[in-house]
């Protein structure tokens, strides 16, 4: 972790979930935190989220669409974590063009714009399981076929793979992380646009039921947001990690089902229902899904460090403190 101190790193999607979690570890290990975020409404950006080092980090709200702004941010950069996306599936399936400008053709521009003007610098891309889409053995290992089940898996996957052409043919150092289900403090709570457990967070707390689509069977796992950031550094710290795809996962999947008891039991509160599932949704769920994540700990020594009950409980605590910040404006836009 050595390898931050003092280094210039951009962070695409930097006021997200994910985005502002790792520039708030980077801030620790010493970097120089550039985030570049739309906060297009839809998209998970908060400016709460980076509270604790608002002061630390430089803050450029522009959008990984303009090809301008990622050629002039880019340049002089040491790494580029590469996490803006769209990531609701539903809404790749209703408007499916903003989900290919943003996941597709913005990656490649990214990647032409390290390559004529920072061919040094090194990437990490955020990826998603969902290009597998529904498993035919388990756990998913990295050979797993690739067969997406909507528009957001393939033009994840189209990103994904420009990514790797860069670094086989250019030799623009970069690596992808296939993520599963990333939760913790700071990801999206409002709706289900980013996570369902978000939604369940949030119910939870303000006394609403959990809703568990179809009969809860459904088999996932999940990764605490400081072991997804602590697998995005040892990949950009590590030449080993170039050209490679990880899968992440966990040592403990669980069906939604028990999930949500786990969550209530965690909250010391609250209720779930088996309800079924919206036709919209059924269409695009992968039935159970669980990652082998061997490669990652063979190549990197990387494996989760958090188990699902500390991980619900510690952003049970968050939303219980800051809660205000994350579903005041669906509240506002409710009424």
């Amino acid at each position: 972790m050595e390898s931050f101190n003092n280094k210039r790193v951009l962070i695409t999607g930097g006021l997200g979930f994910i985005g502002s979690n790792l520039a708030i570890r980077l801030v620790q290990l010493g970097a120089q935190v550039t985030l570049v975020d739309s906060l297009i409404p839809e998209y998970g950006g908060n400016l709460w989220n980076i509270e604790p080092v608002k002061e630390q980090v430089r803050v450029n709200i522009s959008d990984v669409r303009d090809e301008h702004a990622m050629k002039y941010l880019i340049q002089g950069q040491d790494f580029l974590f590469n996490l803006a996306g769209q990531t609701s599936h539903l809404d790749s399936m209703q408007n499916p063009y903003p989900d290919l400008e943003i996941n597709a053709r913005a990656q490649l521009s990214i990647l032409e714009a390290c390559r004529h003007h920072n061919p040094a610098i090194k990437l990490v891309f955020a990826s998603t399981r969902q290009m597998y889409g529904a498993p035919r053995y388990l756990p998913v290992d990295e050979k797993h076929p690739l067969a997406p089940v909507d528009v957001n898996g393939i033009n994840k996957m189209a990103g994904e793979w420009y990514h790797l052409v860069y670094n086989n043919v250019y030799g623009i150092r970069a690596s992808v992380l296939r993520l599963t289900n990333t939760y913790g403090p700071r990801m999206r709570v409002k709706d289900a646009r980013q996570t369902f457990l978000g939604i369940w967070i949030r119910n939870i707390l303000t006394g609403q039921p959990v809703l568990v689509f179809g009969d809860g069977r459904q088999v996932r796992d999940f990764n605490y947001v400081d072991d997804v950031v602590e697998a995005m550094l040892l990949c950009a710290a590590s030449d080993a990690a170039n050209g490679e795809i990880f899968n992440l996962g966990a040592d403990d999947p669980a069906n939604l089902q028990d999930t949500a008891q786990l969550l209530v039991q965690a909250a010391g509160q609250g209720s779930f229902a088996l309800v079924p599932f919206p036709p919209d949704r059924k269409a695009i769920d992968i039935g159970d899904y669980y990652a082998d994540y061997g490669k990652i700990k063979a190549t990197l020594g990387w494996q989760p460090a958090v188990a699902l009950q500390e991980g619900l409980q510690r952003t049970l605590a968050y939303y219980r403190t800051d809660g205000a910040h994350y579903w005041e404006e669906a509240d506002h836009a409710r009424s």
